[in-house]
């Protein structure tokens, strides 16, 4: 979704969408690689990998080529995956430490995304705040990249005291004060992006504790979630557009 928020706000263009075409293949490489990294090496999780990473190669050399500077993000992603790989080889795919390499790999892709769209990333109301090169880094781009980091961390512990860390006082304290973050930030940033802010909140605060004597969980966390990713991707996508000076 942070990709396709970009994707959108930026001014679609047949650069940017041969990205998120890429995008969508990086991710069917890693959720492949995953599944047989977790297997520790199965033979039978190897094909699907191997024909993702063709698919991605053929499509991805010549944008490499045309785009060499996209090289500079590089060294950020071969981190991220090897952190997720290194956690589904250990089968703790579900760790704080392999949710951090998702949120991080899913929410950056809105940069290099916003960077090839018709209006060149934008300028945005983060633009004089930036002081790096808004070639590399549109600020667009970081708006939305930021605004997705900060939600879909929120998200990841929500879902941990609703399943896996249900009853965890620990959790759903870290979840609680993690979505108050959030609000205040949006709230400084923009009344749009605080609203978005106080929804979540209201969601972590309210869903585990109705939810406290069911005995399953998983399926409303699910739905929940669809819902919630709905309106985040709405809310963040108008806001980086009604926010463009």
């Amino acid at each position: 979704m942070p990709a396709l928020s970009a994707f959108l706000v930026s001014g679609p263009t047949w650069n940017s969408a041969w990205l998120l075409a890429l995008w969508c293949l990086c991710y069917c490489v890693q959720f492949s690689a995953a599944r047989w990294a977790k297997s520790h090496g199965r033979a039978r999780y190897r094909m699907p990998m191997l024909v993702y990473a063709a698919l991605l190669t053929c499509a991805g050399l010549p944008f490499v080529f045309r785009f060499p500077g996209m090289l500079w993000w590089a060294p950020l992603y071969c981190v991220l995956c090897a952190g997720s790989l290194i956690c589904a080889w250990r089968r703790r795919e579900h760790s704080i430490l392999a949710n951090i390499c998702a949120v991080l790999a899913s929410s950056t892709m809105a940069i290099p995304v916003a960077s090839l769209g018709a209006h060149g990333g934008g300028t945005s109301a983060l633009a004089h705040l930036l002081p790096f090169d808004q070639s590399i880094l549109p600020p667009l781009g970081v708006e939305i990249a930021g605004a997705y980091a900060l939600t879909l961390f929120g998200s990841v512990l929500y879902v941990k005291t609703m399943i896996r860390e249900r009853g965890n006082t620990r959790y759903l304290a870290a979840s609680w004060i993690w979505h108050i973050l959030v609000m205040a930030v949006g709230f400084l940033y923009s009344p749009l992006y605080g609203t978005l802010g106080a929804i979540l909140l209201a969601r972590a605060v309210v869903m585990p504790v109705a939810t406290r004597n069911m005995r399953k969980t998983a399926k409303i966390a699910g739905i929940g979630e669809c819902v919630t990713s709905l309106v985040s991707f709405a809310m963040i996508t108008y806001a980086a557009t009604v926010l463009i000076p």
